[in-house]
């Protein structure tokens, strides 16, 4: 049955600051108490003064005979977020969410279960979404859960004095991109396949870390008031999320789907843009809100910001009233987004597909070889080979330029994937096996002390052609660069970095491409096991090494 809107009761309903989360459903929690906070807001504090007196009872507590409580960071009508200390670890800093006393029912602790699972199975998923490590009830049997301790800033923290410049904004959104994607796309929950719907997209569930391989690292926080929508599973109709950010169907209590995350999220890439909301009211009330989300015309951009019309126009796209008019998918919006990155790197404002080429391979090795300048313009123009499946796959190119030639892996992997690797210690090594065939395996590998290693083996036939030019390229650059492309998204070079050679591997590689010419070689299959059965046998060693390297490292 449709939900019949009472604009007079709306407006009667307790007023709450300006884009703080609306206590309409006890199953909401509303953003940390501040002294700001208008008389309304505080009297529905105080009449929990139970809470506070349990917050400080707690102080110093042992949760499960492991998790020390240190101190108070977060507390909200649901319950209290604390910094603590990992014992059985060492002592390594965690934060413990606690359900509220006041809420200790069973719809509430099957709801703070359900979170804790989502942010679990999510977080496993993605690095843009906070880790849940741990769940458990303490001896007054009132549920926790564990996460990681996140120092950074939130979003509204970083965009409160001034908007975002475009190469950031652009960088920390595409993060944004890569956790929304992986909740839209769901978790195995009770056997099927769940999408989840955040339904609170803000900048302060938007945190940036510090991450000493990636640099900024977005982490998408609280699924409290998440959805996972199962089939057969008819939604509760009825208001959850922040006024300034809701959508129209949102506020009507309407079921929803992945396209209201989306006009949250075109909301606030807005505000990261201008550092202003695109709709606004002066009166905080839900029915004023309700306005503004369905009948009010976002505000234009200011041409002073100089942005590319393209962005402007999938932000206004976002905030479209109907579902249907917004972008389909967030997968969607990264990959427009993506096209925009090329465009603000050079400071031309067209469209990268006006100016993609496909890379033809190298005919001869008669040319100096490429300047890094143009080499890597190439590879950024660069498209997936149409006879190459789109699987997680690594292959060796000779491409050419204008200027020369260089050499080339052609990787695909997840975007999250790329996302850790370009930002990974890279390590090389070459392996020759002479006979029964002559093969090198070049043996790329990109470590991240969190993520682990990306093996990317790659061999050379030295009996063709191309396995020959590839090896003399090498050899004659001393570098080779690794192209990224995303398994999920468009034919087009993601991102790309290179790879040095010590000079004396430069001279073997030489030596072997000579040493091969004579005889006539045997079966190259045969080649390629014994190779690989020598890198399963190195890769401990290899993996200690860069350990061992990066041990001193902060």
């Amino acid at each position: 049955m449709p939900i019949v809107f009472d604009l007079e009761r709306a407006n009667q309903l307790s007023l709450l600051p300006d884009k703080d989360l609306v206590d309409l459903c006890p199953l909401l929690e509303p953003d940390q108490v501040t002294k700001n906070q208008n008389s309304l807001h505080q009297t529905h504090y105080n009449s929990h003064s139970s809470l506070a007196m349990s917050a400080e009872s707690r102080h110093r507590s042992l949760l499960a005979n492991r998790y020390q409580l240190v101190e108070l960071i977060g507390s909200g009508a649901m319950g209290q977020v604390y910094r603590a200390e990992d014992k059985l670890l060492g002592g390594v800093t965690v934060a413990v969410k606690l359900l509220s006393q006041t809420l200790l029912n069973q719809r509430m602790r099957e709801r703070f279960e359900r979170e804790a699972t989502i942010s679990a199975l999510l977080g496993e998923k993605s690095i843009h979404i906070v880790k849940v490590r741990d769940y458990g009830v303490d001896d007054k049997e009132v549920p926790f859960y564990v996460m990681e301790f996140l120092q950074g800033e939130s979003m509204s923290e970083i965009i409160k004095h001034q908007p975002l410049p475009l190469p950031r904004f652009l960088n920390l959104t595409r993060q944004i991109c890569f956790g929304l994607e992986c909740a839209h796309k769901g978790i195995i929950f009770q056997g099927e396949m769940c999408p989840i719907i955040h339904r609170d997209i803000k900048p302060s569930n938007i945190m940036v870390i510090q991450d000493s391989g990636l640099g900024e690292l977005v982490k998408i926080l609280d699924f409290g008031i998440a959805k996972l929508i199962q089939s057969g599973e008819s939604q509760t109709q009825s208001f959850m999320g922040t006024l300034a950010y809701c959508s129209p169907e949102q506020m009507e209590g309407k079921e929803l789907d992945h396209r209201s995350d989306i006009y949250s999220f075109g909301i606030m890439m807005y505000e990261m843009l201008t550092g202003e909301t695109p709709v606004f009211t002066d009166n905080p009330s839900f029915g004023s809100w309700y306005e503004a989300h369905h009948y009010a015309e976002p505000r234009s951009f200011n041409s002073s910001l100089q942005l590319p019309p393209e962005l402007e126009q999938l932000i206004l796209r976002c905030l479209a009233k109907a579902p249907s008019d917004r972008p389909s998918s967030v997968t969607d919006i990264l990959q427009r987004l993506e096209r925009l990155e090329p465009l603000v790197k050079n400071e031309i404002v067209k469209k990268t597909d006006d100016y993609t080429s496909k890379i033809k391979t190298l005919d001869d090795l008669n040319q100096t070889i490429v300047s890094a300048a143009n080499a890597r313009d190439i590879c950024l123009k660069s498209s997936w080979p149409e006879d190459k499946p789109r699987q997680k796959i690594v292959f060796s190119r000779c491409l050419r330029a204008a200027d020369g030639v260089f050499a080339s892996l052609w990787v695909m992997l997840e975007r999250e994937d790329i996302a850790v690797r370009v930002a990974s210690v890279r390590y090389n090594q070459f392996l020759f096996l002479p006979t029964p065939h002559p093969m090198i395996l070049l043996i790329t590998v990109l470590y991240h002390r969190q993520w682990g290693p990306r093996w990317l083996p790659c061999y050379l036939d030295l009996k063709t052609p191309q396995g020959q030019k590839m090896t003399k390229t090498l050899a004659e650059a001393g570098q080779y660069w690794i192209l990224f492309f995303p398994l999920e998204g468009g034919p087009i070079c993601e991102n790309v970095i290179t790879a040095n050679i010590p000079p004396n591997q430069c001279q073997i590689l030489q030596q072997w491409v000579t040493d091969s010419q004579s005889g006539q070689g045997g079966n190259p299959q045969i080649s390629k096991r014994m190779l690989k059965q020598k890198l399963d046998q190195l890769k401990p060693q290899i993996l200690a090494k860069l350990e061992s390297e990066l041990a001193g490292q902060p």
